[in-house]
């Protein structure tokens, strides 16, 4: 890294809560190093409270751009000069672009899901999906995975303040899109094993089973699974969450977030830099490896 820092170095940033477990810098870092470019890539804690902040300083830094991720997915839109049609209608920005000034923000995340799951041989076009999630991650990979094809989006959702935004996620994917999506009570458990039974794929799109929730999950029992359901989480540290383990006891197809976390990695990438990031250098380079 000190052969690489010069005074030309251009900065980009992760901005997020808590955020020092991230492999985001050494991904991105390492792909800059593998392709020789000029940038370094840092995470810094930034939350709501110092988010406009943390953009302002962006601004006068003049940085190259910047990752978002929980809990400032769905506000930093705020503080920026343009967004994406993507990440307009996902109301969710995961990276933002600086040129020359003008701040536009953009989204990723559904983009890195569903091509993560196409790298794992995972084909859920033209079939259902269950998910849980409201947040800025899992509205992108709802909307995407509408737009790329699945027929049938069940997603569950406490009724907490992201309740909303769901409800204008499904409006959006049911007007603007050929996929059925419909909004449930995460509390109602017995409708959440019907929706996973009559699925093809399972995910979960929100931190649970991250720090400081590690070892917990929104599935109550091993029942909910079956040998044939894919189960995918968009956690990646602990590479195994309890709900992960949970569908490996019963024979299913597992995939943590590492993927998402790569193709979304790699899809901010070009937009900073114009070039495609070394996918398959990063695949070993992180360990990705599918089960």
């Amino acid at each position: 890294m000190a052969e690489r820092i010069t005074g030309y170095t251009e900065l980009i940033g992760l901005m997020a809560y808590p955020i020092r477990h991230s492999s985001s810098p050494a991904m991105q870092n390492e792909a800059f190093a593998k392709l020789g470019l000029d940038y370094a890539y840092l995470a810094f804690e930034v939350d709501n409270d110092t988010l406009e902040d943390a953009i302002t300083g962006l601004r006068a830094l003049k940085m190259r751009g910047s990752n978002v991720s929980m809990p400032n997915k769905t506000v930093v839109h705020k503080y920026l000069d343009e967004l994406s049609p993507a990440a307009e209608m996902c109301g969710a920005v995961n990276t933002i672009v600086n040129d020359n000034g003008k701040l536009t923000g953009h989204i990723t995340d559904g983009i890195g899901y569903m091509q993560s799951l196409k790298d794992n041989d995972i084909d859920v076009i033209g079939k259902k999906m269950t998910i849980v999630g409201a947040g800025g991650a899992a509205t992108a990979i709802e909307i995407q995975a509408a737009l790329d094809g699945v027929a049938e989006i069940s997603i569950f959702n406490r009724k907490d303040e992201f309740w909303e935004n769901a409800e204008k996620t499904v409006e959006k994917i049911n007007t603007k899109t050929n996929c059925k999506a419909t909004l449930y009570d995460l509390a109602d458990l017995d409708k959440l094993k019907s929706e996973i039974e009559d699925s093809y794929l399972f995910a979960n799109a929100t931190g649970m089973g991250m720090k400081p929730l590690e070892g917990q999950t929104y599935i109550p029992d091993k029942s909910f699974f079956r040998k044939d359901l894919i189960v995918t989480d968009v956690v990646y540290f602990p590479r195994e969450t309890e709900m992960l383990r949970m569908a490996k006891e019963v024979g299913c197809k597992t995939m943590n977030g590492l993927g998402m976390m790569l193709f979304q990695g790699s899809a901010a990438f070009e937009l900073w830099t114009g070039q495609p990031m070394p996918i398959e250098y990063m695949k070993e380079t992180l360990g990705i490896k599918y089960e």
